[in-house]
């Protein structure tokens, strides 16, 4: 019995966790989106990670160009010992803690601060008997440009692994701003050209660069992964396998790789396998002679030789069967077919790039799939994340993806806060197809061009859970006063359940008074 109710206890525990982690991450989102100073963001950030996490003296270093010392720039804790001067402090590459994270790249995370000799506290404001967390600011060509650290409070500190975790997040948001406001000039092994009149600039030149034009976008560690996969394999002819599951983007990614190739002046042929029956894959691949079936009335070239000097990308390679498997193979390894219905043998020069969201591997373990064609396929595997597994991206997304819809529906489109607190909630089985379907039928129902709670439409039996508990976000505050007045009146509603009456006494109005601003405010009423 006590067994279970620590086991409970804990499970309660991670819960509030995640829920602070998504409320905090929320906020740092919305900072980093907003145009500011980096020293007005980074000590904006620091002061949510100590109110909200109980992550106190923060600390954030930015190294200089060669990445030889890293300086303190931002710095939350206790203001009396701070002083300016602490500013000024640098710590040399491999230099105590904060240059060992800064030479390794690695988080450095400690039970206690106490009990390591090389924690050099030039700055003095530590709490010897507390566990420090370090980790770096790392950009997408995984050069460390800083490090951001904290003391994690004696409430939280059963929970570094977390926290450690959360941590990184943030770092990735900051590296992300960093990189927009062109404040620091990321150094790299190979730097950008040396000047970048505007922030936009640098974001096209990145989209452009690395193909990513359509809706590859995500800052979380796993998606910077991606993103620098996507760029070294690009560069080489190598077969790439895209793992992933439905809805996550991987016909994009494809589309990156070969636009980010040598190829990409050649052709971009793609094909879903799972599309056709075996008879009729076999023609779209290889091509037919006239006669060679009926209704063959002429001779017709297959994907591969349109893909010819191009890239070929077979989407849904796990659902072609064994004998379709074993005459893939042979093209793949000869370099050479015959077309249906032929007998002279075609040479072709083909990148392939498969897509699949099954686990390959364990259907060569079942015998499913031919273990020499899944060797010959997976030279470059890719796996793309689970938007569940990436909701600090939701923010970024979801602006993305407004401004799309936007354009195909030829109108301006807003969305709120509330609505992206809410978006941030879910559980996403369907991946960012799924939220491009639901933000495109919110913008349906939203009239006046403002996609709000209100029209927010998700499964209540896949909202994101932990122990079978909802993870709901923090209460907003009604007397922000960046909330414009529909903002206000809708997080009143969702915050009483949507009745009326409870909404207008946390309003301080009338059941009459907020009746109006309701039908005047276009609201759409849930019903609970």
């Amino acid at each position: 019995m006590n067994a279970y109710s620590l086991h409970d206890e804990d499970v309660v525990n991670r819960h509030h966790l995640l829920e602070k982690e998504l409320a905090a991450m929320f906020k740092v989102s919305r900072l980093v989106g907003r145009s500011q100073d980096l020293n007005t963001l980074l000590a904006e950030v620091l002061k949510i990670l100590d109110e909200d996490m109980m992550l106190t003296r923060g600390l954030v270093t930015i190294a200089d160009m060669d990445r030889s010392e890293t300086r303190v720039r931002a710095l939350h804790g206790d203001e009396d010992r701070l002083g300016h001067s602490s500013k000024n402090i640098r710590y040399r590459r491999g230099e105590g803690i904060i240059g060992r994270i800064l030479a390794s790249g690695s988080d450095i995370v400690l039970g206690r601060v106490s009990s390591e000799p090389n924690f050099l506290h030039k700055l003095d404001i530590y709490d010897y008997e507390l566990p420090f967390i370090g980790v770096p600011i790392n950009t997408e060509e995984g050069a460390t440009i800083g490090v951001l650290a904290s003391q994690p409070s004696l409430s939280v500190s059963n929970n570094l692994p977390e926290l450690t975790r959360f941590m990184k997040m943030v770092a990735n948001l900051i590296v992300h701003h960093i990189r927009l406001s062109h404040h620091l000039k990321l150094a790299s092994p190979t730097p950008p050209r040396d000047s970048i009149e505007h922030a936009g600039d640098l974001q096209r030149e990145t989209r452009v660069k690395y193909g990513f034009e359509k809706m590859v976008v995500g800052r979380t560690e796993g998606m910077r992964r991606v993103h620098d996969q996507v760029k070294r394999v690009g560069k080489w002819g190598s077969t790439a396998l895209i793992l992933g599951e439905s809805g996550t983007g991987k016909e994009l990614i494809a589309s990156s790789i070969h636009y980010n190739s040598p190829r990409r002046d050649k052709a971009f042929v793609k094909l879903n396998c799972a599309a056709l029956p075996e008879n009729l894959l076999e023609s779209e691949l290889f091509g037919h002679e006239k006669g060679a079936f009926t209704g063959a009335v002429k001779q017709r070239h297959g994907k591969f030789e349109q893909a010819d000097n191009g890239t070929l990308f077979l989407d849904e390679i796990g659902e072609i069967s064994a004998m379709f498997q074993a005459k893939l193979l042979r093209v793949l390894q000869e370099n050479e077919l015959e077309r249906v219905g032929g007998s002279h043998v075609i040479k072709v020069d083909v990148r392939i790039v498969a897509a699949t969201n099954r686990n390959l591997q364990a259907e060569v373990e079942y015998g499913r799939f031919r273990e020499d064609l899944y060797y010959r396929l997976n030279v470059m595997p890719i796996q793309l994340p689970p938007l569940r597994e990436r909701l600090v991206d939701i923010p970024e997304l979801a602006e993305f993806l407004v401004n799309k819809i936007a354009k195909q529906q030829n109108r301006r489109l807003k969305i709120t806060d509330g609505a992206v607190r809410t978006l941030m909630t879910y559980h996403w089985p369907g991946n960012v197809r799924e939220l491009e379907n639901c933000l495109e039928r919110a913008a349906v129902m939203s009239e006046q061009g403002v996609i709000d709670i209100d029209v927010i439409s998700l499964d209540a039996n896949e909202q994101t859970s932990l122990a079978s508990g909802r993870v709901s976000m923090p209460e907003v505050d009604l007397n922000d006063h960046n909330l414009d007045e529909r903002e206000r009146v809708t997080a009143a509603l969702e915050q009483a359940g949507w009745v009326q009456a409870r909404a207008a006494r946390l309003l301080g109005m009338t059941p009459r008074q907020i009746a109006y601003r309701i039908q005047t405010l276009n609201i759409h009423m849930r019903k609970i």
